[in-house]
């Protein structure tokens, strides 16, 4: 069963607005909720960050945040 307003008809605000809720209640849905409600909140999820990024390909990548710079961190080079 989906809910929820396909991600590809949402507004760039209403877009941002799901995906910030989401990932606000990740936790609390992980460690609290039902199977079928944390395979929903997972869908859902899933299906707005692909939207998000299909909207956005080229945004702005920390370089921290990569394998590469992640090892520079870690090792101080």
């Amino acid at each position: 069963m989906e809910t929820g307003i396909e991600a590809t008809e949402l507004s760039e605000e209403a877009l941002r607005r799901e995906l910030r809720h989401l990932h606000e209640t990740r936790n609390e849905t992980f460690l609290h909720g039902a199977s079928d409600a944390l395979e929903e909140h997972t869908r859902r999820t899933f299906e707005l960050e692909q939207e998000y990024l299909r909207r956005h390909p080229e945004r702005e990548v920390d370089p921290r945040r990569t394998r590469q710079g992640a090892r520079r961190e870690r090792h101080g080079v």
